[in-house]
């Protein structure tokens, strides 16, 4: 057994190994009303069956404004619920745990979905799309000026959390993900690029991560006592010239959401502005063993990890207690599986499913 192929336990969450697979949204949501298709149990599944530690689904909206684009999934109501118990009893089936990873996308919202062929922007109101807001009247580069929070407004919002992780449980979820990266709401509300309130959402540090501590608060109160909370973070926005999020914001807060009832966090970068960012292979991976190092909560790397000794070495050297695998996953539905042999596990240490048996590889 390698470190990568080790259990790990969340809570009451027991996980077969450090291979994960990230939220990738999908916009594959003909209908526009948020639940999931054929395309999603297909797309999933097939991952179930390839051997992943955890599989987490695609940023959800908790609230019809709050997706990404119209072709976003969501979970605000029965019938999403129901469409989201078949993809999730099939993963169970595989030995799978499966997670959802819960958003509000703030003024990154009612975009075009970003497919080949599509255009840019935000979708007109009048195209299907919908009024974004943000903590700010301050636009993301291309997009729409949304309109500026009012506090009933950001209560809504971390009702919508609530309600949307309680349709999570009721799913057959076995983990949920706050996400507060990659510019969406959480995380506008974080970095003074998008966040430029005087009141007490704003200014201060404390201010700026008051939503995110409240989201985390009220979620998890609402869910079962052994469900594990994840949350993504962007660790940086990439801005050196003005005041934004960074990687010393970021620890601190870290260590504010493991008292919080965090038990682990997804390291990323960037989302909230334009940035010249330094893409390479494992290029986000010193954010996340930072924040491993210095605040002691399991703690995953992702980006531009490819490979499976890759992988293997940043568990070895303890830069990463988990790696979460993107576009990768993409590519290769089996990527566990293969990874697997070729670190050297014996044919029967591989979560192969039975009926393929006829295809696993051999040394």
């Amino acid at each position: 057994m390698t470190s990568l192929f080790s259990p790990i336990t969340l809570r009451g969450l027991d996980i077969r190994n450090r291979v994960w697979m990230a939220p990738m949204c999908q916009y594959q949501v003909t209908t526009h009303d948020g639940v999931p298709q054929e395309w999603h149990a297909v797309h999933y599944g097939a991952r179930a069956a390839g051997g992943f530690g955890l599989i987490v689904v695609e940023a959800t909206g908790v609230s019809p404004e709050g997706r990404i684009s119209p072709a976003c999934t969501g979970l605000w109501n029965d019938e999403q619920v129901q469409a989201w118990k078949r993809i999730t009893d099939f993963a169970h089936s595989q030995g799978t745990p499966i997670g959802v990873q819960l958003n509000h996308a703030g003024r990154k919202a009612s975009t075009h979905p970003w497919l080949p062929g599509q255009p840019s922007g935000t979708v007109p109101v009048a195209d299907g799309g919908w009024e974004t807001v943000g903590p700010s009247a301050v636009a993301q580069n291309g997009l729409d000026i949304p309109r500026e929070m009012t506090l009933e407004d950001i209560h809504k919002v971390i009702d919508d959390f609530v309600a949307a992780s309680r349709r999570a449980v009721e799913a057959g979820f076995d983990t949920i993900e706050i996400h507060g990266a990659h510019g969406y709401l959480l995380h506008q509300f974080l970095t003074p690029l998008a966040n430029t309130r005087t009141d007490d959402y704003g200014g201060t540090f404390d201010n700026r991560t008051r939503l995110i501590r409240e989201v985390v608060v009220a979620v998890r109160a609402a869910i079962p006592e052994g469900m594990p909370l994840l949350v993504r973070l962007s660790a940086t926005d990439w801005i050196k010239d003005e005041p934004s999020w960074d990687a010393d914001q970021t620890v601190r807060l870290v260590h504010v959401l493991k008292d919080l009832g965090v038990d682990a966090v997804d390291i990323s970068t960037g989302g909230a502005a334009s940035a010249s960012i330094p893409v390479g292979p494992g290029y986000q991976v010193e954010f996340a063993a930072r924040v491993k190092k210095e605040v002691g909560i399991p703690t995953s790397a992702v980006g531009l990890i490819t490979e499976p000794r890759q992988a293997q070495t940043l568990i070895d050297e303890g830069l990463a207690d988990i790696v979460t695998l993107g576009r990768a996953v993409l590519r290769d539905a089996s990527w566990p599986l293969r990874a697997a042999h070729e670190l050297g596990l014996s044919t029967e240490e591989i979560p192969y499913p039975a009926s393929y048996w006829r295809g696993v590889w051999s040394h």
